[in-house]
């Protein structure tokens, strides 16, 4: 079949249209002719007809087999439009109009955090990132998107794999770079014991902590981030913006929200991203759910001199929201929400008396619905500030401000 591709989705797939619906072509780009064999509603092998101008050669040679990368075929400046329109559009479906001030993209080989997928073979262990839409792990020695600290660390996951997966059984190795050194949290792998042990003391040297199914299994060093000011001891598996680079971008634009601001909430604080850098100028009550990330973020606030008051609870605020009579007293609110966002706490800021709210979001859909909650009790968006941490995937992160 022969298609003409109309536009790109927001999962990276051309759509070209059918005669009984949309055809989703891989890495194909608006306005190429491409042909194949269609499966479904899918082509996943298409042959490139008619290239578009920003069809570029994909930069990592797994481009083609490996997911962790959607859209290596296309131009820098065409995936910042792409990203860019698709929170125009999920902001549109919400009745609220975009103003986009900038798309910020971390650089290649700058990804300092991941989940990489694990499994025992007959010859030994592969270790890497699924194929899209399939159990299959690709190998990635040559990523493009990984820091080179992590990709070094490969041939000791590689033995570890052989060590830690059962058979048949895939395990998840996250890894962090700091500036200790790199930081292990496995997870899915069979139990410790003895012999293990005595593996890891030869097989992990790589790695400055190794924590095994959620226990510490070694450790050479305290594996630490700074965050503003402050040196921060993440908890094993914790949440960290994926990039240096994205993480300056993110911090900057909330100085600039939140500038004068004497007295600021943290809501979903994590480990303390945005609360250390505001409390240079301003106290900041830091709430999170998870709490060794607030024990981390208190532990930190106590050992670095010279920061306005920084205090933190533990709470769930999917559950248990922050009330309009307990916003009371903050100049501002700092809202970063996982994916299902924050309808809970927007509404119940909506609520309050709060006139300032700098917000984060790592999803344009969840965010659109957020900020209509907003909106609709008299805030105003601010313009919005894309930050393009998960560089050729998919994923979009964005800040922006409200004032009532």
């Amino acid at each position: 079949m022969t298609l003409t591709i109309t536009w790109l989705g927001h999962h990276g797939d051309g759509i070209a249209t059918g005669e009984d619906g949309p055809i989703y072509v891989a890495r194909s780009l608006p306005g190429e002719v491409v042909t194949g064999d269609v499966e479904g509603d899918r082509l996943p092998a298409p042959r490139i007809v008619t290239p578009s101008p920003d069809r570029v050669s994909a930069p990592c040679p797994h481009a083609r087999r490996c997911g962790g990368c959607a859209v290596q075929h296309a131009s820098d400046a065409f995936v910042a439009t792409w990203k860019a329109d698709l929170v125009r559009a999920a902001l549109a479906r919400a009745g609220l109009e975009a103003e986009i001030a900038s798309v910020e993209t971390s650089p290649p080989r700058s990804r300092r955090r991941a989940t990489l997928s694990a499994r025992k073979t007959r010859k030994g262990a592969e270790v890497g990132f699924h194929m899209r839409g399939s159990a299959e792990i690709v190998a990635i020695p040559d990523c493009r998107v990984l820091t080179p600290a992590l990709l070094e660390r490969l041939p000791q996951l590689e033995a570890l794999a052989r060590i830690a997966a059962p058979r048949g059984v895939e395990v998840a190795f996250q890894i962090t770079d700091t500036a200790a050194g790199v930081d292990l949290s496995v997870t899915g792998a069979r139990d410790l014991d003895h012999d293990l042990l005595a593996a890891l003391a030869e097989q992990g040297r790589g790695f400055v902590r190794i924590t095994w199914n959620g226990e510490p299994a070694l450790q050479q060093d305290a594996p630490w981030v700074a965050l503003g000011r402050a040196c921060v001891t993440p908890p094993p598996g914790a949440f960290l913006q994926a990039t240096a680079a994205g993480e300056a971008a993110l911090t900057a634009r909330m100085a600039d929200i939140l500038r004068g601001a004497q007295r600021v909430v943290d809501l979903f604080a994590g480990c303390g991203t945005f609360a250390f850098p505001l409390a240079e100028t301003s106290a900041v009550h830091a709430v999170e759910g998870d709490r060794p990330a607030i024990a981390a973020l208190l532990a930190a606030a106590r050992a670095t001199p010279g920061l306005r008051p920084v205090t933190g609870a533990v709470r769930d605020l999917f559950r248990e929201p922050l009330r309009p009579d307990e916003l009371e007293g903050f100049d501002a609110v700092v809202i970063d929400p996982p994916r299902a966002g924050a309808a809970a706490q927007m509404a119940q800021i909506a609520a309050s008396g709060l006139r300032r709210v700098a917000a984060v979001s790592c999803d344009p859909g969840t965010f659109a619905r957020d900020a209509a909650t907003l909106a609709k009790a008299g805030f105003r968006m601010g313009p919005i500030t894309v930050v393009d941490q998960f560089r050729w995937s998919p994923h979009i992160e964005l800040v922006t401000s409200f004032e009532r």
